[in-house]
Formats: structure tokens, C-alpha cells, sequence
């Protein structure tokens, strides 16, 4: 890894300009081997850079929201869930999934690119009352998990381990399981 001094800006970018030490600093590699890999391995780089030095500034980022990392982040929306305000179903997007997400992209580099307002939905709960859901577009969705995962990247090394609450793998089941241990394996009063 090259050299850095704190609190300078750093740049992930897409290009393949310089030589591999440099792409190496940007967090790019030098070939694809799988859909999907070369992004995350600069989300693991970013991530590495975060955790080693929590004052480093990144910049650029928007550049890792290209058609390929989107189309990877579409991938992993889960396909039964409701359509949002557009009307258009997680199926329905697939079906033209490469001009979708090219016309996307094309958007957000144009600064074009609006969120569109969120479907609410009323479940029924237990207790007999309504609970509001807000259900985003699909595109919307991508563009969330997209994003997520690159503050995801910076920002989980700093965040304690003992933190539950918003994280990626983590709930409130697994904090009750974290307690359970701690209680059943530690003396407690």
C-alpha cells in the first residue's frame, strides 16, 4: 500500500490510469473475475483504509455506483416485496435490467437522478392498531443498497462491537443472544 498522510483526501476511482501501485491506493484491481468483484474489493479496500485510518478523507465515491455494482446491488433485493408508487415489481425491472440500470446511471452522472416519493402501506399489528410501512421504487432501492454499502465500508470500523442497532447481520435478536451469553458465561448481579 502506498504512503499516506492523515487527513488528506483519497480517491476511489474507476479509471486505469497509473501504475498498479497507484490503482492499488484507489482500492482497484487489475482484472475481473467474477460480476461484481472488482467493486467489492474497493469496498474492502475502503474499508481497510477506514479501519487503519479513521482520519483518511475519501473522496469520489459516487464513481463506485456504476452499472456493474448496481446491477450486483440488484441482485440482492429480495423479489417478493411490494412495488413501490411507480408500480414496477423487482420482476418487472429485471426485465430490461441492463437498459435500466445504463439509463440510471446516465441519470445520477447527470445529476438527474430524484428519488421518487415512497408507497405507505398499513399493516395490521397484534394489538389490533395499523403500522405504517414506507415501500421505495425498486430503482430507488438499488440506489439505498448501493450507497449503504459504501458508508457501510468507512464507517463499521469505527463503530463499537458491542453496537446492534442498524447494522449489517445485526438485530435485536442478536444483541438478546449476546446478553444470553454474557449473563449464562459471566458472574452478573
Amino acid at each position: 500500500m502506498s504512503s499516506r498522510k492523515k487527513g488528506h483526501s483519497h480517491e476511489v476511482m474507476p479509471s486505469a490510469e497509473g501504475t498498479d501501485k497507484d490503482m492499488e491506493c484507489r482500492g482497484e484491481t487489475t482484472s475481473v473475475h467474477r460480476d461484481g468483484e472488482k467493486t467489492e474489493t474497493k469496498l474492502k479496500h475502503i474499508a481497510e483504509v477506514s479501519k487503519s485510518d479513521p482520519r483518511y478523507r475519501f473522496t469520489s465515491l459516487a464513481s463506485l455506483l456504476n452499472e456493474e455494482y448496481l446491477e450486483s446491488c440488484f441482485k440482492e433485493l429480495k423479489k417478493n416485496k411490494a412495488p413501490g408508487a411507480d408500480g414496477v415489481s423487482v420482476k418487472e425491472y429485471a426485465e430490461n435490467i441492463e437498459g435500466n440500470i445504463r439509463k440510471l446511471v446516465a441519470r445520477m452522472k447527470a445529476m438527474q437522478y430524484r428519488p421518487q416519493a415512497v408507497l405507505r402501506a398499513y399493516i395490521p399489528k397484534d394489538n389490533g392498531k395499523m403500522r405504517p410501512l414506507g415501500i421505495p421504487a425498486v430503482e430507488d432501492k438499488i440506489v439505498q443498497m448501493g450507497i449503504t454499502k459504501i458508508l457501510e465500508a468507512i464507517f463499521d470500523a469505527e463503530i463499537l462491537d458491542v453496537s446492534h442497532g442498524f447494522r449489517h447481520g445485526r438485530s435485536c435478536h442478536t444483541v438478546l443472544n449476546a446478553l444470553d451469553k454474557a449473563i449464562m458465561a459471566e458472574s452478573t448481579n
